[in-house]
């Protein structure tokens, strides 16, 4: 019999069979796709020789940011986490942009009438980022590590009024220009969610202070696959095991071990395990709901997107959506289950920082857009449409595409039904209460845990869902108590 066995080998899950095999654990993970990784995967698609595309997320902030990143240290496991000196950028009508450099004060000048608002805003949230992000990873149950020294604790109060201030109607109040309030709601425009509104503010806020320290939004040279290559190598390195092609879909499918975590939707653990949950818990996972969605387009280019303000093109992130109502118009649209008339679209070119993403001439562009759960359209038009707008001519450089809708997604990653990427809506409340509000999140019935993005601390591709579960684990099956981070 296995010690434990991880459904999912997702960054959360490989995180956690990490956790569990430095332990002493004999640990297997099952994979149903033929390549680890889950939504941090590098995959030649077929559309050009020798380029390769993020199959689902591509650039990671939280890849140096998170706890348990940090304390695995991906460089010294061989990822380099390239950093872009635009973090991210966001394009406007008449060939302006707001541009959010990865240093502060650059930034500053560059926003002009608006530059001591967004540093008066993002500032202190950047002296004090790892208090941020411990507030942000934790497992909204218990006093986060490293709040209570070095001003964290000031630092949590300034986040929480940053949340509610642009989380509400009172985000009109700070900015003057269209560039600085367009550039942070390109960001809140991560959580396909209504603009403005809690969940969003909050995530516009953590990835918007990252921007400014550290790696910034950093790109991992050869792709997002690399971080999940070096989780892989220290798992095996610790006798754990990874079985690919290996779908789980009933109990039968398990072999017997004493634990099981399920870096899955709530769904999958319900179909596999449920009936030998508490009813209590499987009415609470039942009730988590899926988030609204995305629809991605991979595209093969001739050369670099012609941007009309040329230093968009030095950004390693690019939110087309125009100015702040016209995000917010179209994140409406898709809350209200229809199509955006011009949909908020996430690109990201990583040959910017990364030349060698690029083969004979030609390079690979990341895109996505927002759509509503379960769609079935095809938005490549959409989103070069969306590109013309501020890159005229765009379509004159692109050789190839593949768009995969919202409700393929699931094809690749059997987590991403209907296309939400996210794991569940992410509203303040469904923060917190992820799936419910129990007081152990993880923990779904004796020796079952679910790890993946549907618990605190929510999506991103941090790893923190893992370890949390991961520690619940040890310490409730095993009676181990590992150290904090």
């Amino acid at each position: 019999m296995l010690d434990a066995v991880v459904v999912g080998s997702g960054p959360n899950g490989l995180t956690a069979a990490v956790t569990l095999a430095r332990a002493g654990l004999d640990v297997t993970v099952l994979e149903a796709q033929p390549t680890v990784g889950g939504g941090s995967r590098t995959l030649d698609l077929g559309l050009a020789d020798g380029i390769v595309h993020d199959v689902c997320s591509a650039v990671h902030p939280m890849a140096w940011a998170s706890p348990v990143l940090r304390a695995f240290d991906l460089p010294a496991h061989g990822v380099e986490l390239l950093t872009p000196e635009i973090s991210y950028a966001q394009p406007l009508p008449g060939g302006r942009a707001g541009l959010a450099y990865r240093d502060l004060g650059r930034t500053v000048e560059h926003l002009g009438t608006d530059g001591a608002a967004w540093r008066s805003l993002l500032g202190p949230l950047t002296e004090h980022w790892q208090a941020v992000v411990a507030l942000a990873m934790s497992d909204k149950r218990s006093w986060p590590h490293g709040l209570s020294a070095g001003g964290g604790a000031v630092a949590a109060a300034r986040f929480g009024l940053a949340v509610a201030e642009q989380g509400t109607e009172m985000w009109g109040r700070r900015f003057r220009t269209e560039e600085a309030a367009a550039l942070l709601t390109g960001v809140a425009a991560h959580a396909i969610a209504p603009l403005p509104s809690m969940g969003a503010a909050g995530t516009a806020l953590l990835l918007g202070t990252l921007a400014h320290v550290g790696h910034g939004w950093a790109v991992p040279r050869g792709g997002s696959g690399a971080i999940t290559a070096a989780l892989q190598a220290e798992l095996e390195l610790r006798g754990g095991t990874v079985v690919t092609d290996h779908p789980v879909r009933s109990r039968a499918d398990l072999p017997h071990a004493a634990t099981y975590l399920f870096d899955t939707s709530p769904d999958t653990l319900l179909d596999v395990i449920g009936e030998d949950l508490p009813p209590s818990r499987r009415q609470g996972l039942a009730r988590l709901g899926r988030g609204d969605a995305a629809a991605k387009v991979d595209l093969v280019l001739s050369g670099p997107v012609p941007w009309t303000e040329p230093e968009v093109g030095r950004a390693g992130t690019v939110h087309v959506g125009g100015t702040r109502a016209e995000m917010a118009r179209a994140e409406a649209a898709v809350a209200a289950g229809d199509h955006a008339e011009q949909p908020m679209c996430l690109v990201s070119d990583p040959t910017v920082v990364d030349p060698s993403r690029a083969a004979g001439g030609l390079r690979p562009l990341w895109t996505y857009a927002h759509v509503p759960a379960g769609s079935t359209r095809d938005v490549t038009d959409d989103v070069l449409d969306q590109l013309e707008r501020f890159a005229p001519g765009v379509r004159d450089v692109v050789v190839a595409s593949r768009c995969t809708p919202a409700a393929r997604l699931a094809e690749h990653n059997a987590n991403l039904t209907d296309g939400d990427i996210a794991g569940g809506r992410v509203t303040l409340w469904r923060m917190i209460a992820r799936p419910t509000a129990h007081p152990n999140p993880y923990r779904q019935g004796v020796g079952v845990y679910l790890c993946s993005a549907s618990v605190p601390p929510g999506p991103g591709v941090h790893g923190m869902g893992g370890w949390h579960a991961a520690r619940h684990a040890l310490r409730e099956v095993y009676d181990l108590h590992p150290a904090a981070l």
